[in-house]
């Protein structure tokens, strides 16, 4: 038969309401008697009712993550981020993936909600109106993950964006190019490209003589980049390194580069943003801003943590390291 708290609280001594104390820590009992009664839940091997400990404590130690795409190989670091620090504080993760649909979006916000989830993490791409005013209305603590877009509403976690681009075009001028390619992404109000463009312009103000070339690709997408370096090469432009805002993107200049005859890097450097897995992978490797999505789930569930715990939150934007992965794909004129 199943152990109830009743079996617990006679065992131990002690009343029903006793026991309930020290399951939920709710309210002060000695030492000797909280003792005790672990003794008797260990002994008598007491699994207590989450649903009925959720009601009386107002605490259900789940925090819902909704994502775009989990097959995304940036978003599985996110996730593993957030899933490894919140075991570390005894929180549960509750996976939803909505495959870009804004209705399941909604739907799984909902679900969370009755599931009486102590925060919600969102890793989307966009956010739209009704969204907004869910998560408003479910007063709960959020974070928004966003690789693309940024929404000053709302706590994020990120680097700096124009720093990285400008350290990014900085490296690439020190290897002696003085012609070098910026591919944007996007010209979108609220788009994290504005700030990587603003780093790429202010490298090249820096020094004397060099001049801007921004090219924008049709979307993020290594067919977008081949069809952006396809633009460049008849440009006439005699570029010599190409900074692509987006690892993907600069996969698709490599493979353009690669079927028309050029070599990479002694013919052009190629460098892109992110380090995503095939950065790495891809031959010639990748020279690319590395994005700390690990550490970026990490520290995002660690804020929502910190905020049901009602400690102290400075900003409502966390800035984090970068780095630039120095690989085979960038080199000296």
């Amino acid at each position: 038969m199943t152990v109830t708290i009743k079996d617990v609280a006679k065992k131990a001594g002690v009343s029903i309401s006793t026991v309930s104390r020290v399951i939920n820590d709710s309210k002060p009992v000695s030492s000797e008697i909280r003792q005790k009664v672990l003794e008797v839940i260990e002994e008598l091997g007491y699994k207590p009712n989450e649903i009925a400990r959720t009601l009386v404590t107002k605490k259900s130690f789940l925090i819902g993550v909704i994502v775009t795409d989990l097959g995304d190989t940036y978003i599985a670091q996110l996730v593993r981020g957030i899933e490894e620090v919140g075991k570390m504080y005894d929180y549960d993760i509750l996976l939803c993936s909505t495959y870009g649909d804004k209705a399941t979006e909604l739907k799984f916000m909902q679900l969370l909600s009755r599931k009486q989830v102590e925060g919600i993490i969102l890793i989307s791409d966009s956010l739209d109106s009704e969204f907004d005013k869910q998560i408003k209305d479910f007063k709960v603590p959020f974070v928004y993950l966003n690789r693309y877009f940024y929404n000053e509403d709302f706590p994020t976690v990120t680097i700096d964006n124009s720093e990285a681009a400008y350290e990014m075009t900085n490296y690439l001028i020190k290897l002696g190019h003085d012609n070098i390619a910026y591919v944007s992404a996007s010209q979108d109000e609220h788009s994290l490209e504005l700030f990587k463009v603003k780093g790429y312009k202010k490298a090249i103000a820096e020094n004397e003589g060099l001049a801007d070339n921004i090219f924008y690709a049709k979307g993020r997408g290594i067919e977008d980049g081949y069809e952006i370096c396809r633009d460049i090469i008849e440009s006439g432009s005699d570029i010599t390194a190409i900074f692509c805002s987006h690892d993907e993107l600069a996969i698709g200049v490599l493979n353009y580069l690669y079927d028309n005859d050029f070599k990479v890097p002694e013919d052009i450097s190629v460098a892109g943003y992110g380090d995503i897995k095939i950065a790495s992978v891809f031959r010639p490797r990748l020279t690319t801003i590395r994005e700390p999505f690990y550490d970026i789930g990490a520290v995002a569930i660690r804020r929502i943590i910190k905020e049901i715990k009602k400690e102290s939150i400075d900003n409502n934007t966390i800035f984090l390291p970068f780095q630039i992965q120095k690989r085979e794909s960038c080199a000296k004129l």
